[in-house]
Formats: structure tokens, sequence, C-alpha cells
């Protein structure tokens, strides 16, 4: 049996090691997983949120060697590891908030009563990425399962033992094969999604989303897509200069880059640039990189040699077309990109257009707000945005953004309740919150006539 092997990125050592699930494999564990549906969806669904509450508490109960692994597998700071692992083994208020969405209604005309319930599609399978590798599969898992859905994850190769620990630990609670783990890279996940399964929710590249959108075609299959962004901040003429700066190192660096609705692209009126600059590489100077397993430590490395060529291709590459270096930039080593600001980064270079998810702020300076709006829009991601300055302008410049979530004076992410959203190419339904929990069931409506 062929092994999946995980490095630690920060160090290179071996974490640990995985088998990998043949494509011709897949097909049996969907199988299991068919089989395991009924029994689990007649459980109903005040039982199924006690058990998936009870099985969650597992992640509190090994919170410290679960952040342990993640931060040695992934890379990230240690107090954001266990942070990711608490926040997912605390489910009451998540379940109660499914239980909430998923309950039947009830519409009555006078002439004819509806009963609207949400049923589950059968097998889910979810397919996640490395970035939160413990947030992604729980975002994914848990309203599926308390949908009635069974569910195939199959989780980054670059992050395999961290899932198969999150799976064991909520599988020491939830009967046997309604969540269940295949590991392996493209061929498994193309077998995954070609395989008997109902619904796909996926997290991670635009491209790949595209692909699995059309391999899903044959059979229309329900699919959840969350395809990453390359989010603006604009920052209007009024705006408090320090905090946006520290707002933009804070959001541009965290997670080394590695998060979905990282600011890449800033946009600021020329007469406002020195000050923001200033601001925003004082804050990037705070940063501190070094091993997750470190004290202290506040930046980690990126997850993998391929990640970091990525992202260093992309500087050098806009180094080449003009732009200038305003902080960072240079000492990388090993898989660490130190944090970098770049100055004078205009749309004609790949780093201003494409996906970077990496420790890189592009300042883009313009000539008025509207110049701001139309630049930001300019692309086919459509995630998150940001948007800082005056309230009411604020508000009026973020109404215009064509991103699926925008922060006015804050980061994009909504209230509890309000789903996680992407429009154009960056998403294709979405999860999270009361109407993306709905997304994981079948509405089903039952009719009957008043008698006269």
């Amino acid at each position: 049996m062929k092994a999946l092997q995980s490095v630690n990125p920060a160090t290179g050592e071996r974490v640990g090691e995985v088998t990998i699930t043949e494509a011709n494999e897949v097909p049996a564990v969907v199988s299991r997983a068919r089989a395991a549906q009924p029994a689990w969806a007649a459980l109903g669904l005040e039982e199924r949120g006690r058990l998936l509450v009870r099985a969650c508490q597992k992640l509190l109960d090994k919170a410290d060697s679960l952040a342990e692994l993640l931060t040695r597998e992934m890379g990230k700071p240690l107090a954001n590891a266990l942070g990711e692992v608490k926040t997912c083994g605390d489910a009451h208020s998540d379940v109660a908030e499914m239980i909430e969405a998923l309950q039947d209604q009830v519409f009555d005309d006078g002439r004819i009563r509806t009963t609207q319930y949400r049923d589950p599609y059968g097998v889910c399978a979810a397919i996640t990425p490395w970035n939160f590798p413990i947030s992604m599969p729980h975002w994914m898992c848990l309203p599926a399962l308390i949908a009635g859905n069974t569910v195939v994850l199959k989780p980054s190769e670059e992050t395999p033992l961290i899932a198969q620990a999150y799976v064991d630990a909520l599988n020491e609670v939830l009967p046997s094969d309604v969540l269940l783990i295949i590991h392996g890279a493209d061929e498994t996940g193309k077998a995954l999604v070609a395989s008997d399964v109902d619904m796909i929710a996926f997290t991670g590249s635009r491209e790949v989303g595209k692909k699995i959108l059309a391999a899903s075609a044959g059979s229309l299959k329900r699919v959840v897509l969350e395809l990453g962004g390359k989010d603006p901040m604009i920052v209007l003429h009024g705006a408090d200069l320090k905090q946006t700066g520290r707002f933009a190192a804070r959001n541009s660096f965290s997670n080394s880059g590695q998060v979905c609705v990282s600011t890449e692209r800033i946009y600021i009126a020329k007469d406002s640039a020195d000050a923001f600059v200033e601001n925003l590489c004082q804050a990037a100077a705070e940063v501190k990189v070094g091993d997750g397993m470190d004290a202290g430590i506040t930046m980690g490395p990126m997850v993998s040699e391929r990640q970091r060529d990525h992202v260093l291709a992309q500087i050098d590459s806009a180094l080449q077309q003009g732009a200038k270096l305003a902080f960072g930039g240079r000492d990388h080593h090993g898989n660490f990109v130190m944090p970098t600001v770049l100055r004078g980064v205009t749309h004609q270079m790949a780093i201003a257009t494409e996906e970077t998810f990496g420790p890189v702020a592009c300042v883009i300076e313009v000539e008025s707000d509207d110049a701001a709006i139309a630049l930001a829009n300019d692309t086919r991601f459509g995630l998150g945005a940001t948007v800082f300055g005056p309230e009411a302008a604020a508000l009026a410049a973020g109404r215009k953004l064509t991103a699926g979530m925008i922060g006015i004076n804050k980061s994009c992410g909504g209230a509890k309740g309000t789903p996680w959203v992407g429009a154009q190419e960056s998403g294709y339904g979405f999860h999270s919150g009361l109407e993306g929990h709905r997304q994981f069931a079948q509405v089903r409506l039952v009719s009957m006539q008043h008698n006269k």
C-alpha cells in the first residue's frame, strides 16, 4: 500500500504518514457511508445534534495534542492552532443554530396547508484545504451530518494527519461509518467526485472548483464551492491611516497570508499613501516569524515548498515589472516567506490579479475613490472586501463592490447567523449561517387542502 508522507514545513522533519486510498477503493467507502445513512437520518434532528455536541467535546478533551499536531503539520503558531481546535470543539451554539435552520416550517394560506421539510440528500463528499485543517472540515462535516447525511471527507494531502485525528476524535461518539475519511491527492479526489455521492462540498482553488462542477454535471450532483479570492481593501479619504495600516498588516500576514479572505490588494489615494505605508510597515516589523512551536511566534512558514515558490515567483515578477519594496521582500529561508510590502503595483502584474496566498501586502495608489472602486472590481474573484473611511462614504463605496462579503471599517465576516458567501468566481452556493446550513438539505413540500 502506498503511503502519504506528512512533513513539518518549518523544520522539514517527517511528522508521520497515512495510507493512500486508491481510486478504485473509493466506491466501497462511499457504499459504507450510504449503508449507514438511513439509520443516522432516522435518529432525528435533535438526537443527531446531541451526539454531535458530545463528539465535538472530544476535540476539547484532546485540544492540546491536536493543536500541537496541527502546528507541526501545517506550520501556524501554536496559539492559533489551539484556538482553531477549541472553536470547533465548543459546538453548542453552532449545533443550536443548525437545528434552528433545519426545522420544519408550516405555511397556511387558508386553503392549503403546506409543511416544508429539509431532508438529507444522502452521502456528502467534503473536500477540504490545508490552511485551516480542522476548521474547514468542521464547517463542511458538521452541517452535513446534522442534516442527516453521512460524510466522506477527503482532506488536503498536505495535512492528512490532523484531519485523521479530527475524524478519529468525532468517531469515538458517532455511529460506525457515519463519518469516513479517505486520503490522497488528485486521483483520489477525482474518484470521490465521480463516485455515487449525492452532494459535494469543496473549499479550494477556483481551477479545481470548476473541474468539480463540470464533473458533477452529468448526474446533477448538488455542489457547494468556496473558491478563494483576491480581496481588495479600499482606503477612502478621511480614513484613520494608523488603524487601516495596522488592519492591513494583520489581514495580509495572518496565517502567513494563507487565508481566502486575506487582504491582497490595497487601494489608496496618492496623497495618503506615504502615511499609510509607514503605518503598515511599522506593523509588519512587529511580526515575529519562525517555527510555530516556539514561544512568541506570530507567523509561521508556507505550508510547502510549492506554495513558497509560488509566492516568491509573484514577488520577483512584480519587482521586475517595476514594483518597489517598501518592507521585507528579502531574507526568505526554507519555507519561510518574510512579511513583504510592495508599492507601485499595477493591474498589469500577476500579483495584483491572481491569488497569492502568502504574506504580501500590495499597495496600489489611485487618483480618486471612484478609481479605487473600479480597480477593486476589476477581478474575476469576489469573496471578501473591506472599505475604510467615514462611515457614510464607506457604506456607499461598499455597496458598489462585487464581492460577496464586504466589511466596513472591519474585516469582511458577518454577524452570527449569516453565511460565508462568495460572488463571481469565488463561490457557487455558500455555507455557514442559517441559509448556508440549509444548503446541505433537500427541501420537500407536503401539502394538504383544508376540508370545506
